[in-house]
């Protein structure tokens, strides 16, 4: 099963999460502070919230195709490759309150895609702050040069 992946700043995770919740007839799959997701049946879609401050509220933080397994992961990071695409990729990171492995590459307009798998559920980290994403930066971006320069090296949302 794959299914894509909208990762959108918001002002106010509650309001976000009661406005989500009420659009797409779900609740969340998870919550954490800063963070919520949904994992929409219908359309099938990843609807991931992060609370921001500094970011635009609605503001498009990244874009990703969850995939079912680690061996998606890396094929598909081969075939971008192949394709002539920078590619970052990152096996059993912590991000997003989850262990995945995951692939990055940028849009033509300098828009950050991943293509990951969700490996295991991970907790906070202990005093974590409500949001521990940089300012304007997408969860979890890779601290590579070969991803927009707008998604910067960051820690986890």
């Amino acid at each position: 099963m794959s299914r894509v992946q909208l990762a959108l700043n918001v002002a106010d995770l509650d309001e976000a999460v009661a406005f989500y919740s009420k659009l797409f007839d779900t609740e969340p799959a998870k919550v954490r502070p800063g963070y919520a997701n949904f994992a929409v049946i219908d359309p099938p879609l990843k609807l991931v919230l992060i609370e921001s401050t500094s970011a635009v509220a609605g503001t498009m933080n990244h874009l990703g195709v969850e995939v079912a397994t680690a061996e998606e992961v890396r094929a598909a990071n081969v075939r971008l490759a192949d394709e002539g695409l920078a590619t970052t990729l990152e096996e059993e990171t912590s991000c997003c309150y989850a262990v995945q492995d995951k692939v990055w590459v940028n849009g033509p307009g300098g828009e950050p895609w991943e293509i990951y798998t969700v490996l295991a559920d991970a907790p906070a980290p202990e005093g974590a702050p409500r949001s521990s994403a940089p300012d304007g930066a997408a969860c979890c971006a890779p601290g590579s040069d070969s991803v927009a320069a707008t998604v910067g090296a960051g820690t986890c949302c």
